[in-house]
């Protein structure tokens, strides 16, 4: 069997450190792959500190105002001109095991051999400290007034879900050709999940692997829209936030996705950030604090 091609796609800001630690696990893995990186305008010396330890990673540059969704949109561009068999976004917190990547393209290899093509294949990661889950793919909520996206615990076997955070997603060339890139409507949040309703809308499937493929830690929700110890103005503004909930981009994403009555759903944040959540440590850990997705900082 030949070997695919592979490329991951990754942007960053002013993580030098954790940029590296990131690299230095992916270049562990045993598949050869491309690396596309943005490096959103650092400061902290990142683009010369990659460069100096691995020169072959493709360094793109951006003017420190693209955040997830522009960075990523920019690397994945530059990456899809080359034609690879696969795409993999990683986020530069993410650390993978040494068997990761080739679980992910063995997992979509048995998909095809299914009949299932156009497959995404999402890898869930953990806290490195409590084994606790962070990220990985979702359900859409079944109760009907709720506009949430609900975590998908890994088990044994590969599971369907509806859409994913994009910290580890292996997208094959077939996906990429159908849904194209990320859509930069968006700014640093809710990318990931909009490009995975439209792939899903294109008769895509999104899986989710068995077990855990790495680590990365969950970003706090305290100090955020949702904590009761700011007050409600201060709520509110943080919820129009670039990492939150900004007006434009949310309304895109709720006429998009959200059905006939978006606009009920629109307001829904907005209404949980004038109230708040008293219990920081009990709040909702996945779709309800959506704007912790993407971790770029």
């Amino acid at each position: 069997m030949k070997q695919a091609n592979l490329a991951v796609i990754m942007t960053c800001h002013n993580r030098r450190n954790t940029t590296l630690a990131c690299l230095r696990a992916l270049y562990q893995q045993k598949n050869p792959c491309d690396v596309y990186l943005t490096d959103d305008g650092s400061s902290d010396g990142t683009a010369e500190a990659i460069k100096a330890e691995y020169p072959e990673v493709k360094i793109l540059q951006g003017n420190g105002n693209l955040f997830w969704v522009g960075g990523m949109h920019l690397a994945f561009g530059e990456a899809i001109k080359n034609q690879y068999d696969y795409y993999l976004w990683l986020n530069d917190d993410t650390f993978l095991e040494t068997n990761a990547v080739s679980k992910l393209l063995r997992i979509h290899q048995n998909l095809i051999e299914q009949g299932c093509i156009d497959s995404i294949v999402v890898g869930s990661t953990k806290d490195a400290t409590t084994g606790k889950a962070t990220y990985g793919g979702a359900v859409k909520s079944k109760k009907w007034y709720s506009n949430k996206f609900e975590f998908v615990e890994p088990s044994s076997a590969i599971q369907k879900c509806d859409a994913m955070y994009g910290n580890c997603v292996l997208i094959p060339k077939t996906v990429a050709a159908k849904v194209g890139n990320v859509d930069t409507t968006f700014v640093h949040s809710l990318g990931d999940l909009d490009y995975a309703l439209r792939a899903g809308k294109l008769g895509c499937q999104i899986w989710v692997a068995p077990e855990y493929v790495g680590t990365c830690t969950k970003n706090s929700i305290r100090n955020s829209w949702v904590d009761t110890n700011l007050n409600v103005l201060e709520r509110l503004k943080k919820a129009l936030q670039i990492k939150a909930f900004p007006l434009k981009p949310w309304t895109v994403f709720c006429r998009r996705h959200s059905g006939p009555f978006w606009i009920f759903y629109w307001f829904l944040p907005y209404i949980r950030a004038m109230i708040g959540y008293k219990n920081l440590a009990s709040s909702p850990t996945f779709a309800e604090d959506i704007n912790q997705t993407n971790s770029e900082v």
